[in-house]
């Protein structure tokens, strides 16, 4: 049987990268219907495109995560629309240019929080509400290489990455006896548009993020969603409250 088998999906940050590999990689594996959800809705429907190519079933949705009417709205209309959510992979974050700690100003340091921390709070908060009344389901939250050591030059990201680890533990704990899984996946550095971005062009940058793993380069998407698929799976049935590091073993701890 395929990992997803059956299963309905919600995958938000889904327009590119992980996100976007992961909804399409849940489609291959069995999944019944997958939510691509996005604040950018056309690359949300470029994913959809690319699941439906490959004979999958999905929609995309613009949403706002750092919203939480707009979350809960989300939750709720694919529980009405489907009867049930199985999976939830809350994915969506964003970066920020390296600087010095005291320069951070407080605006950076207040979206930070409120896109890569507070956004999977409010996702699992809901995601989790109707988990609890089926009595099943998985959830993966995205954090990073740096929710474990410090990200150079980037305190608030770790601060937030950080943070996904802590919330992916407490609601393992809580919610293990209810038949709910919640575990987090920790990403290197991957070939997506955000470090593109962070690289800006500049082979040294890049040729020094790759020398940190046993390949000698940058992560490919479908890696990350390969665990991600995995973890969110009953093959994965005895995985909870973990954080998992899938950087080619660039941090060894």
């Amino acid at each position: 049987m395929t990992l997803a088998h059956d299963k309905i999906v919600l995958v938000t940050g889904a327009a590119s990268g992980i996100g976007r590999s992961s909804t399409r990689l849940f489609a291959a594996e069995g999944a019944a219907h997958v939510v691509v959800a996005d604040r950018n809705t056309e690359g949300a429907e470029e994913t959809v495109a690319m699941i439906e190519a490959a004979g999958g079933s999905a929609t995309a949705v613009g949403v706002d995560v750092t919203d939480e009417s707009t979350v809960a709205q989300l939750v709720d209309q694919i529980v009405a629309d489907h009867g049930r959510i199985d999976i939830a992979f809350n994915n969506a974050g964003i970066s920020d240019t390296i600087r010095e700690f005291h320069t951070l100003d407080i605006e950076m340091w207040h979206r930070m929080i409120e896109v890569n921390l507070t956004s999977v709070f409010l996702c699992m908060k809901h995601e989790l509400r109707h988990m609890t009344a089926a009595g099943a389901g998985s959830i993966v939250n995205t954090s990073s290489g740096a929710g474990v050591v410090a990200a150079p030059g980037q305190p608030h990201y770790t601060a937030a990455k950080h943070g996904v680890v802590g919330l992916t533990k407490a609601a393992g704990q809580e919610y293990a006896r209810r038949g709910i899984r919640v575990n987090a996946v920790l990403p290197g550095s991957t070939d997506t548009p955000m470090i593109r971005g962070f690289i800006n062009d500049n082979p040294d940058i890049e040729k020094l993020i790759a020398r940190s793993n046993i390949q000698g380069r940058l992560i490919e998407p479908e890696e990350i969603a390969a665990t991600v698929v995995w973890l969110a799976s009953d093959s994965a049935s005895m995985v909870n409250g973990q954080s998992l590091v899938v950087d080619g073993g660039g941090i060894v701890r």
